[in-house]
């Protein structure tokens, strides 16, 4: 199963992607599903919280998924690299997504 670890180690996102890519903008009839699993257990429920950043800083987009990690659907404006800084529950972690057009 395709999946990225963040940089600490604290979260990983699992990809139920078409062939491994996540598209922008997402292909029809298919979302941008990631599963994320949180490393550290939860005492509550508090939402997971993602800024995304495209590579080189020109646009960042904040995605909240109510409940902590668990499933989410994270389309974004716009192919290219970019960075999710995470936060959940008083934790956070970093990591990388490409979004291919």
């Amino acid at each position: 199963m395709p999946h990225v670890i963040g940089e600490a180690g604290n979260i990983v996102g699992i990809l139920w992607a078409v062939r491994d890519a996540l598209h922008s903008p997402s292909l029809q009839n298919r979302s941008n599903k990631i599963l994320w699993v949180s490393r550290i257990p939860l005492a509550a429920p508090y939402p997971l919280v993602i800024r995304a950043t495209l590579a080189g800083g020109t646009r960042t987009v904040t995605v909240t998924v109510p409940g902590g990690p668990g499933p989410s659907i994270v389309d974004l404006p716009t192919p290219g690299c970019w960075t999710f800084h995470l936060s959940w529950s008083g934790h956070t972690d970093e990591l990388k997504l490409r979004y291919v057009a």
